[in-house]
């Protein structure tokens, strides 16, 4: 498989995490709510890394470096077109690092525990509308690799 196709299996597999997500809210689920949004988010971002760089990511499921070690890349960041581009990866920044925290906490008993009293119904629905905003404009991030 080349890049593109590599990318394009990272994307289908991050597009059922989002709808597992989604699922999940609307069957009340709510901490796997924001475990399956990180979930999609890491993959679309591990999908981007391929892309661009040509090669697997690291086994992190450090989004924020994965994201960094992409577009801090001169070459890379040079291709993106969109004026805005920095002040939405600074703003997605700590989004990601949030995102980090939910996927450590839902694999391990005691933060879980700590963690299923602080994500309820809304808490559940930010995440899940937040993410879906920025997989979007992660995924917008393709075209230019095109």
């Amino acid at each position: 498989m080349d890049s593109w196709e590599k990318y394009e299996y990272w994307l289908d597999i991050s597009e059922y995490d989002l709808e597992t997500a989604e699922a999940n809210y609307k069957s009340g689920r709510y901490l796997y709510v924001v475990f399956m949004c990180q979930q999609a988010i890491e993959k679309i971002v591990k999908g981007l890394y391929i892309l661009y760089l040509n090669k697997e990511a690291d086994r992190t499921h450090n989004i924020v470096r994965i994201f960094n070690t992409i577009f801090d890349e001169p070459t890379n960041r040079e291709l993106i077109q969109d004026a805005e581009f920095d002040k939405i990866k600074e703003a997605n920044t700590e989004f990601f690092a949030e995102l980090i925290y939910f996927y450590i906490s839902e694999r391990y008993p005691t933060y879980k525990q700590k963690l299923s009293s602080f994500i309820d119904q809304e808490k559940a629905k930010e995440v899940l509308d937040k993410s879906k905003g920025v997989f979007e404009w992660l995924k917008s991030l393709s075209q230019y690799k095109i």
